[in-house]
């Protein structure tokens, strides 16, 4: 049985034409060009499955339910390319072009979440501090199956944050299953502007500071900095006893961001180096002499939701031996990702290299393994009907002629995050340690 050929269409065909000479220059390529290092082949295209690529677009074209229109089937190639390379790769429309510029600049529109593809599964990175996400408990690690009345089963990354991205005010029901749990959790969510600061600080003791960074923007390092110098300024002397560093839930964000971060904790050395395929893949960064910190003893919160720059600040002062790294460990999001603009609205996000910490380990896939391993807890009140204790009479005075319920210059926060109690208290151990050896 003779088999059928199928005529190209007209579009197919000035489509494969296109492709072809192209295709032809660069099997000639090599016999023209100076003799070069790269492996026989590498630069020819191969014509087999250019010609394959064709027959499919072409079938889609004449065959298809429903029509599609040229643009439309060459955009939806570029992003299987890229979705096909790993979870960071991705085309950018004009909407998430200007979606990413305007979170690396700390204002955009949707429900304040971090996600990212693990094992085909739509999974919480993070969420961000003070936005919808966060308030309705979402986690990292909880895997989101449904947004709206679409399941996330072989949805693409760029899908599902469109689907979550709408008109503020609006909103949107998700279902998420959390580890350890039999039934998903349904969650409605109200969409916001999300503007986000992505520096927090306070006094948690008397000398004792609590600098938190949400992720790593354009203006983070000053408004770090900023924050280090106001709590000295506050500090009895001018000098922290202690700094609390919490990067936990921090998705990461600018690469330049984070190596000014720890920049302001080291005065020497390398904080980060990059490896990649091309040359400007090639990086290393060093710290500058200035630290506005100090020498000030200090612990770095991490755990699962703590990714890319947040693990090359904790990296760096763990090498550097600057810091105690306390917690769980981190998500291991080792790769860096280029921007590359198409033209005026689109653009190409391109993983290109592989980022090392100082000792020339890679995070990717491994994680930043904390020095004191503190997981996260809830602090319960034991049934005291029993007990009676000076503090409880009333009138009772009070040691060293302070008012009853001078603690109260301690930071709520300690009350209900078991593991920065814990970051404080070994802050109060290693001054006593360090007094003791002077």
């Amino acid at each position: 049985m003779t088999p059928s050929v199928t005529p190209l269409l007209p579009t197919t065909r000035r489509f494969l034409a296109t492709l072809l000479p192209a295709a032809a220059l660069a099997l000639a390529a090599p016999a023209m060009a100076a003799p070069s290092t790269t492996e026989p082949g590498a630069n020819e295209l191969p014509l087999e499955d250019i010609q394959t690529f064709a027959e499919v677009f072409e079938h889609i074209k004449r065959a298809y339910v429903e029509e599609v229109d040229d643009r439309t089937l060459l955009r939806n190639a570029m992003r299987g390319m890229l979705n096909e390379l790993d979870p960071h790769s991705a085309y950018l429309d004009e909407e998430q072009y200007q979606s990413l510029r305007e979170s690396t600049e700390g204002e955009f529109g949707g429900i304040g979440i971090e996600v990212g593809m693990e094992n085909n599964q739509l999974t919480v990175i993070t969420p961000i501090d003070d936005t919808p996400a966060s308030r309705a408990g979402l986690m990292a690690r909880d895997i989101i199956i449904r947004i709206g009345d679409t399941s996330t089963e072989g949805i693409s990354l760029h899908e599902a944050v469109n689907l979550m991205r709408g008109e503020p005010g609006s909103d949107i029901e998700i279902a998420i299953l959390r580890a350890g749990e039999d039934s998903p959790r349904e969650l409605t969510l109200s969409r916001e502007i999300i503007r986000s600061e992505s520096v927090k600080h306070e006094l948690l003791a008397p000398g004792y500071g609590y600098l938190r960074i949400s992720q790593f923007q354009t203006r983070t390092a000053d408004q770090a900095q900023s924050a280090i110098e106001e709590m000295l300024d506050n500090a009895e002397g001018g000098m922290l006893d202690g700094l609390v560093l919490d990067l936990r839930n921090n998705p990461g964000g600018i690469l330049q961001s984070a190596v000014d971060i720890a920049d302001l904790f080291l005065d020497h050395g390398r904080v980060v180096y990059t490896e990649g395929r091309l040359n400007d893949s090639q990086m290393s960064f060093s710290a500058t002499p200035s630290t506005p910190a100090g020498d000030v003893s200090l612990v770095v919160l991490v755990n699962g939701g703590s990714a890319s720059a947040a693990e090359i600040v904790a990296g760096a002062l763990q090498d550097q031996r600057r810091g105690v790294i306390m917690g769980t460990e981190s998500f291991g999001k080792g790769s860096v990702q280029q921007v590359m603009p198409l033209g005026e609205n689109e653009g190409l996000k391109l993983t290109t290299a592989l980022y090392y910490t100082p000792n020339g380990r890679s995070i990717q896939a491994q994680g930043i393994k904390p020095d004191v391993t503190v997981v996260r807890g809830r602090l319960e009140i034991a049934d005291s009907r029993f007990e009676l204790r000076e503090a409880d009479l009333e009138g009772h005075l009070s040691s060293s002629g302070q008012a009853a319920g001078s603690d109260a210059a301690t930071s709520g926060r300690l009350r209900d995050d078991y593991q920065l109690g814990e970051a404080l208290n070994l802050l109060k151990a290693l001054n006593v340690v360090d007094r003791r050896n002077r």
